[in-house]
């Protein structure tokens, strides 16, 4: 017993380390929320620019996305978070002595290719080193990392706003740096991850790291045989290994279609129902909703950074008790709730005068607030649980890394319009817009999400064989096993 609860400490201390990236990212997103309003006024930069300035994070990501999944596999996931970090802190500098906008835009490119590395190789690394019993709350780290990186952002912006604008938006960006501390310190404690051991024929190490995660010699065996089993068709065929698995991926078989749909459908609700400009724009929708000092509108969104950070705990203590799809209607019917609500008293406010400036300005807040604790409570942790868990062994790497686009680009695509957006139908009318895709993502949700809470990863694979593929494949062994018998 004693045993198995060091190896539950062993996989917690491991998905800890591994999700540190995720701090800089969320970081990035609080920060430049706050950033934005004193780059403007230093280096007089357009409202289009802000907006390419802010959105292109996430589209150049797609970059790192897509070479991830060929890197992790060919380095090991652990180095490529490695590499992710130095990549993400080389942007991080150069925006923070950024002297023009032309110069900010190349930081701001290296920071969303590091991202796009550290996010898909993350949420890899914790799935395939975290126990079936724990892998919901241990991939959920991911998301309450962001999450603590968004509230440190936003107290910083607050920290740092009385300081001359000159200054003060690149000490905000610059205090980034400072996380590359604790990422190279984990990099030569944590273990390289089982499952990819394997596929180099490293069978020994793997065995070593999954005792220190099972606590127990048969465990152990156990999952090092379901491993190798899953993985001997990837060492069998490993000259034309990654070209082989993409084409399959991009003609996938019922099954595997399925895997995609769920995997990078969630991924694509998480970010298209609004969730970048509410974070990235909070300042600009409390303003709207009649804050007027930069003070007020960065004080405001600490309370955002703490509300969504505060509830992704819930998600944590949940995830692998209750399951993943109750939290995921929960937190797609809360967040279409107060999305409307909040869409309804900005257009209120500034239409119809119905509601008091200061009842809006609460309205909203709560709204906001209410907001991002659903997000945080389900949709948030569960994309990275699920994505993340739901592919098999050969395409893992490359199908996470192909989820991770979609949610890049949906992102990007949100992040780059909102602004524009809001002037063409209001801020309001685009809140009524994010609230009718919530409401599309319940019915997703439903449709196409499984349960997989308790199941390993191998066991996953299972849920999405429909009952037809699998008699049917028993029928044909059994007309072979009936041929031989009969020679």
């Amino acid at each position: 017993m004693a045993r198995r609860k060091d190896s539950r400490k062993y996989a917690f201390a491991c998905a800890t380390f591994a999700s540190l990236n995720s701090v800089l990212l969320g970081y990035d997103v609080g920060v430049m929320s706050g950033a934005i309003l004193f780059i403007q006024k230093d280096l007089h930069i357009t409202e289009v620019q802000q907006e390419v300035l802010v959105g292109c994070l996430s589209v150049v990501s797609l970059l790192g996305s897509l070479v991830g999944g060929r890197t992790s596999d060919v380095i090991g996931r652990k180095w490529t978070m490695g590499l992710a970090a130095i990549v993400f802190q080389t942007g991080a500098a150069v925006m923070a002595f950024a002297p023009s906008f032309p110069i900010l835009m190349l930081g701001r490119l290296l920071t969303g290719i590091g991202i796009g590395f550290g996010l898909m190789v993350a949420a890899v690394y914790i799935a395939e080193i975290s126990p079936a019993v724990d892998r919901g709350t241990l991939t959920s780290f991911l998301e309450i990392s962001i999450n603590i990186g968004i509230l440190l952002g936003y107290v910083s912006n607050y920290a740092f706003s009385s300081v001359s604008y000159h200054i003060n938006w690149r000490i905000m960006l610059g205090v980034g740096i400072l996380p590359s501390v604790f990422i190279a310190f984990a990099l030569f404690v944590i273990p390289e991850s089982p499952r990819w051991l394997i596929m180099k024929n490293r069978v020994d190490e793997a065995r070593s790291v999954l005792l220190k995660i099972n606590g127990d010699e048969a465990e152990a065996n156990k999952k090092l045989a379901e491993i190798e089993e899953a993985a001997g068709v990837l060492n069998a065929e490993n000259n034309n290994e990654n070209k082989e698995v993409w084409w399959e991926i991009l003609r996938p078989s019922p099954s595997l279609r399925r895997m995609l749909i769920a995997g990078c459908g969630i991924q694509f609700f998480q970010q298209i129902t609004g969730i970048d400009a509410t974070v990235y724009y909070s300042p600009t929708i409390f303003k709207d909703a009649g804050i007027k000092s930069d003070k007020e509108l960065l004080a405001a969104t600490v309370g955002v950074g703490f509300t969504k950070t505060m509830f992704i705990l819930v998600a944590i203590l949940l995830v692998d008790k209750v399951g993943r799809k109750p939290l995921l209607y929960v937190s797609t019917i809360g967040m279409t709730t107060c999305l409307f609500i909040l869409g309804l008293s900005l257009t209120l406010v500034h239409g119809s005068g119905m509601i008091s400036p200061k009842v809006g300005i609460a309205i909203a807040i709560l709204a906001v607030c209410g907001n991002v604790a659903f997000f945080s409570v389900g949709i948030g942790p569960m994309c990275w649980v699920l994505s993340s868990e739901i592919y098999p062994l050969r395409y893992r790497a490359q199908a996470s890394a192909l989820g991770a686009v979609g949610s890049r680009l949906s992102s990007g695509l949100i992040s780059m319009s909102f602004l524009s957006l809001s002037h063409a139908i209001t801020v309001g009318g685009t809140f009524f817009i994010f609230s009718a895709i919530s409401a599309i993502s319940v019915v997703f949700a439903y449709c196409c999400v499984p349960e997989t809470k308790g199941k390993s990863l191998e066991e996953i694979q299972m849920l999405f064989q429909k009952e037809r593929e699998v008699q049917r494949g028993e029928v044909e062994l059994s007309n072979a096993e009936h041929l031989v018998q009969n020679e």
